[in-house]
């Protein structure tokens, strides 16, 4: 049976799972992440009343801090900006999949945080970060699950990096750590 993390962050690194991971948040809850980049950082407001199952897998991952270190894979001006890879190829995650907690239609926005997935019910540990008008009008077919409400010029900056194949930046766009603060 796979732990929750310390609360702290204090867990030691982890960047595979075996299972999804138990209940490890109170939905009840207000849950904040702090996201440093190499750009800067952003504040992200997460969701726990409306995707309780999705903000409590990246409340988990960012614990045992799965995140760090991480690059933002593909980005695309207009549109969002992926990260949560660990292989950095847009192919890999945590070890294992979980489902879908999708929003009503039309409620992405600038900012909205929301789950990269192959398909139904195929979630783990990429997000992505709408940063334009083709993101907001994404059909409902992504785990909505928070909202950048700090350092929306720092997701102005990213998403105007330059890319090469596949959407890659350039230069690596790293996530330098991703914390969390409950109340």
């Amino acid at each position: 049976m796979i732990e929750c993390p310390n609360p702290d962050g204090s867990s030691e690194r982890q960047t595979s799972f075996p299972e999804a991971p138990p209940m490890c948040i109170d939905p009840e809850k207000t849950y904040i992440a702090t996201m440093e980049t190499s750009l800067g950082s952003l504040t992200i407001a997460l969701y726990p009343d409306q995707a309780p199952n999705t903000v409590n897998n990246f409340v988990f991952l960012a614990r045992y801090r799965y995140y760090d270190g991480l690059v933002f894979h593909r980005i695309i001006n207009g549109f969002m900006c992926q990260g949560g890879c660990p292989e950095g190829s847009g192919r890999g995650g945590p070890g294992y999949k979980f489902a879908d907690e999708l929003p009503a239609p039309g409620t992405y926005e600038m900012g909205s945080l929301a789950m990269a997935n192959a398909g139904p019910d195929t979630n783990g540990s990429q997000f992505f970060i709408i940063s334009g008008p083709s993101g907001v009008g994404l059909p409902p077919q992504y785990s909505l699950f928070g909202k950048v409400v700090g350092g929306q010029e720092i997701v102005a900056e990213m998403q105007a990096v330059k890319t090469g194949a596949g959407d890659r930046p350039v230069e690596d766009l790293v996530i330098k750590s991703v914390t969390i603060a409950e109340s």
